[in-house]
């Protein structure tokens, strides 16, 4: 019955004590709380800044041309690494590489404009229109792109621009170590800039109606700029001068045998 009694006032106690807001037990030893070792709380780690984004490398599209360029040993190896070269937009817009025609090894060289849409769509050299004036103008001097007097052609880029634009300074910079290398291994007698686009690259000028029937050299070799085919079939006048540049080519190279 006692024990009862003291539960009872035990638990009448603990429940005064959790009113009063009592929240911890009190041992039977008291603590000194002063003499307790604070915890001292975790040191912050200062968060490390974030690594800036690692810098774009810039190719050097030019160097990379040169290197794959002087590689080749022969017109093959030049074919073949010209289709391995994925560093010009410009094989991604077109359908075929166009790289040569007529017989290689010939002594003169037509190196003329970037491919047409219909050179494009053929994946050959003077398409269409200007392959039959092309010929005739050969004939005129008795040579052809086969037979017993050939010709060598190969365009200033392989690759026709988008809307057949003209390939703007860069494509150009871009591609003149493969129409070197080209040229080199060619070894023709006599380059012929046939259009704007040969003679920006090789000559670093522009303009037909001022540089055309005037020799000049490019490459170690005489060269003599004159007007496409394309332009002569929209500009009748100009066959009369395009005729004469045939006769200085035809004399020249009579010179050279």
């Amino acid at each position: 019955m006692e024990s009862a009694v003291e539960y009872w006032t035990s638990k009448a106690l603990l429940d005064w004590q959790v009113e009063m807001g009592a929240d911890e037990a009190i041992g039977d030893t008291p603590i000194d709380r002063y003499t307790l070792e604070t915890k001292k709380p975790a040191p912050k780690v200062a968060a490390k800044p974030a690594a800036p984004p690692p810098a774009e490398v810039e190719v050097d599209t030019v160097a990379l041309a040169t290197s794959a360029a002087n590689a080749a040993q022969d017109l093959d190896g030049l074919r073949g690494a010209l289709g391995a070269f994925e560093h010009c937009t410009l094989k991604a817009a077109a359908r075929n590489m166009v790289f040569s025609d007529g017989v290689a090894g010939a002594p003169v060289m037509f190196i003329t404009d970037a491919p047409d849409r219909n050179e494009d769509r053929a994946g050959a050299m003077f398409a269409g229109q200007s392959g039959i004036l092309f010929d005739k103008m050969l004939a005129a001097i008795g040579m052809g792109r086969s037979g017993d007097n050939p010709v060598y052609c190969t365009p200033v880029l392989p690759w026709n621009p988008p809307q057949n634009r003209e390939p703007n300074a860069a494509e150009i910079a871009m591609m003149l170590p493969f129409l070197e290398r080209h040229i080199a291994l060619a070894a023709p007698k006599i380059v012929v800039l046939m259009g704007n686009g040969p003679c920006q690259a090789l000559l670093k000028k522009s303009g037909m109606t001022r540089l055309r029937g005037r020799w000049v050299e490019t490459a170690s070799r005489p060269a003599l700029p004159m007007f496409a085919p394309s332009y002569l079939l929209s500009h009748a006048p100009a066959k009369r001068d395009a005729w004469a540049d045939l006769l200085a080519l035809k004399a020249r190279l009579k010179e050279l045998e």
